[in-house]
């Protein structure tokens, strides 16, 4: 033990002169009890509590009748301790210090010091209310559920009813874009009149809309300056991919559109960094001038010329809707004198088949045109049935212009010999099944006649089908014909049974 002279040397002199309790620790003999073994030292940086409240005890700020026990000095400065941390959270609850401190020692039911003890109960009382009232606006409160008056007051507005059909809902995609407003500033002028003219069906047809798209690409690349910076076949695809995804907004790409759109960017990206700026657009020019040249207006002599042979005096052909391909051949065969008469058949809403048959009818051929609902009886007269189509799959399947597939079924069913007339650049290694998993959906309002309004006697006709509850009108663009419907596909490279497809498409890919 420390004598107490040696513990109170340090000192005021007031605290020296004051009488010890022989009862009482001392702060010194405290902080050698710490430096014994199996004892904490108090951490550095943090007040002592319990010393000094020993020592206003010595220097008589607080009577010795009310000194407070070991125990009860840990509890206050744990109670100080909360006081600092309810400090730091009051910004954040927006409740005062007090509050907390008195809630948070009702709700333990303890009283930290015993001048307070009076005063605990009603704190503990009043803060339970506050509490109470408290939770009913804090951040964690439940959400009140509204009267039943402002309710009844306001009806709900009827849901409006969906006009998709649910089994083909994954092929809406956005609205097909009409005008050029909204379009970015970067889009060529071109690229906004093609959007346009595919939009309204101004340039229709496989084979159209490819040319037309190499053609305004070309022009993209002649006006195109490569940034600072940058090297041309680094940026120059992604210039393109904005120009083509416009497109894209306006109506979805074709197949062959696809795989020119493809074969160019593979053509871009073989160009070396060094080339002069100049020098690489014209050689794209060049390129997209030959592929033109090569896979559809060379591609189409060579079709028409082999498919022309197959057509004799006296033939009735029978095809369906518009195919550039088609009506060259036919034209191929009047050309080489054969006397064979047409059946157009055609189909809402397009009509396509009304402009093939008035090119042949000009050129001199005789023409019969029926819609497809009369396909059963003008089959009766057909010798060979002639299609075009807008691609081929790999498990060689017919994707065309929906219709294809009854004509193809009805004309098969009545032996006649179906044949196919198609490019190369139409041909995709995608497989197709069915027309529900990949399709194109037009616009529903396009199968409504300029006519169709309200009758005579009032009854809703298709012109207000959007009114007419549980009615959902569906425009696909193209359904899928089986291989085993089709007699023989003639290509540029021959004819070809549909089981070859894939490998055509590999030769012409790596060609």
């Amino acid at each position: 033990m420390v004598p107490p002279a040696a513990s109170d040397a340090g000192r005021a002199p007031q605290d020296t002169q004051e009488p010890v309790n022989p009862g009482q620790t001392n702060g010194s003999e405290q902080q050698i009890d710490s430096l014994r073994p199996g004892k904490k030292a108090p951490q550095k940086g943090k007040p002592n509590t319990i010393n000094r409240d020993q020592e206003k005890i010595k220097a008589g700020e607080i009577p010795k009748d009310e000194k407070l026990s070991g125990k009860e000095l840990k509890e206050k400065a744990k109670a100080e301790k909360a006081a600092k941390r309810a400090r730091e959270k009051q910004g954040r609850h927006g409740q005062p210090v007090a509050e907390i401190q008195e809630g948070k020692q009702a709700s333990k039911g303890v009283v930290k010091d015993p001048m307070l003890a009076d005063s605990a109960t009603p704190a503990a009382k009043s803060q339970h209310r506050r509490r109470s009232s408290a939770s009913a606006t804090g951040q964690k409160s439940l959400p009140l559920r509204p009267a039943v008056s402002e309710a009844s007051s306001q009806p709900a507005e009827p849901k409006k009813e969906d006009k998709k059909v649910a089994l083909l809902e994954h092929l809406y995609g956005h609205p097909r874009r009409t005008t050029i407003a909204g379009a970015a500033k970067d889009i060529h002028p071109s690229v906004l009149s093609l959007g346009l003219q595919l939009s309204s069906y101004e340039i229709c047809g496989s084979n159209a809309r490819s040319v037309a798209l190499l053609l305004v690409l070309k022009q993209v690349i002649a006006s195109y300056t490569t940034p600072i910076g940058t090297s041309l076949p680094r940026h120059l695809t992604t210039h393109l991919s904005s120009q083509i995804d416009y497109l894209v907004s306006c109506r979805p790409l074709s197949v062959s559109q696809g795989n020119a759109i493809r074969w160019l960017k593979v053509i871009i990206s073989a160009i070396d960094i060094n080339t002069p700026e100049h020098q690489a657009k014209n050689e794209l020019c060049l390129a997209i001038d030959n592929f033109i040249r090569e896979r559809i207006t060379v591609a189409d002599q060579v079709i028409a010329a082999n498919a022309a042979e197959r057509i004799k005096d006296g033939d009735v052909i029978m095809t369906y809707g518009k195919s550039s391909i088609i009506e060259k051949t036919l034209a191929e065969a009047y050309h080489q004198g054969k006397t064979f008469k047409v059946i157009v058949v055609d189909s809402r809403p397009l009509f396509e088949g009304k402009n093939i048959a008035k090119a042949l009818a000009e050129l001199g051929i005789e023409v019969q045109y029926s819609l497809i609902h009369g396909l059963s009886y003008v089959i009766k007269s057909a010798t060979k049935a002639m299609l075009g189509v807008h691609a081929v799959m790999s498990n060689g399947r017919l994707y065309s212009r929906i219709g294809t597939a009854m004509v193809a079924m009805t004309a098969k069913d009545a032996r006649l010999p179906v044949i196919v007339c198609c490019e190369s650049i139409k041909f995709t290694d995608r497989v197709a099944l069915d027309s529900f998993v990949h399709n194109e959906v037009a616009p529903p309002d396009e199968l409504i006649m300029p006519n169709d309004s309200e009758s005579e006697n009032g009854e809703a006709t298709l012109g207000t089908w959007k009114e007419v509850p549980n009615l959902q009108l569906l425009n696909l663009m193209y359904d899928v014909t089986p291989a085993e419907y089709v007699d023989v596909i003639v290509t540029e490279y021959g004819n070809l049974p549909p089981s070859s497809v894939p490998g055509v498409w590999r030769l012409s890919t790596n060609s």
